[in-house]
C-alpha cells in the first residue's frame, strides 16, 4: 500500500507541475497555435498591407513567438508559397540579429497536409541565444513559430509547440 501511495503521489505531483500546452487564437486572423505560455497579440500591417499579427511569451527561461500573417494576394503555387516563405523567414534573420543559420529544411507539412508547405532551421543570435524556427504556409497565411534561450532548448518540448501552428479553416 505504501508503493502505492508513493506513486499516486509522484504522479500527481507531475501532473500538477507540468507544463501543458494551451491553444491560443492568433488575433482574429482565424488560426491558432499550441503555446506553453499565454502571448497578446499584436496587430499590424507589413509593407505589402497584409495583416499581421505577433505575439511572444517566456516560460522556464524558452522565449516562444508565433508571427502570424494573412497575405493580401494569394499564392496558389505551393513552391513559390514555400519560396515566400523563405524570404520572409531571411527577412525575419536580420530582424532578430541572427548571427548563424544550419540552413533550411524543406518539404515539411503541417499535419500531413499535403496542401501546406513548412520549413525548419537553427538559429544563433548576437546574444548567443539558441533559436529554433518553423514556418508553415498554405499559400493564404504564413504561420513562422519560434522558440529562443541562453540555454539548450528541450527539442520534444520544442517540436510540439513548432508543430502546434493551426491555419484557418483547416
Amino acid at each position: 500500500m505504501k508503493h502505492f501511495f508513493l506513486a499516486f503521489l509522484l504522479l500527481t505531483v507531475h501532473c500538477c507541475f507540468s507544463q501543458t500546452l494551451k491553444k491560443y487564437s492568433i488575433g482574429a486572423s482565424g488560426c491558432s497555435a499550441y503555446i506553453y505560455c499565454g502571448p497578446t497579440f499584436d496587430l499590424s500591417k507589413s509593407q505589402d498591407s497584409s495583416t499581421v499579427y505577433a505575439g511572444e511569451c517566456t516560460q522556464d527561461g524558452v522565449s516562444y513567438g508565433v508571427i502570424c500573417v494573412k497575405l493580401l494576394s494569394p499564392v496558389t503555387d505551393l513552391d513559390m508559397a514555400e519560396s515566400l516563405i523563405i524570404q520572409y523567414a531571411d527577412f525575419l534573420k536580420a530582424n532578430f540579429e541572427i548571427t548563424k543559420s544550419a540552413g533550411y529544411g524543406k518539404g515539411h507539412r503541417l499535419n500531413n497536409n499535403e496542401n501546406t508547405r513548412g520549413i525548419l532551421d537553427y538559429w544563433e543570435d548576437k546574444e548567443q541565444n539558441n533559436w529554433k524556427i518553423k514556418a508553415w504556409t498554405d499559400g493564404k497565411y504564413i504561420g513562422f513559430l519560434y522558440a529562443y534561450s541562453k540555454k539548450e532548448l528541450p527539442e520534444s518540448k520544442i517540436n510540439l509547440f513548432l508543430d502546434g501552428f493551426r491555419i484557418a479553416g483547416k
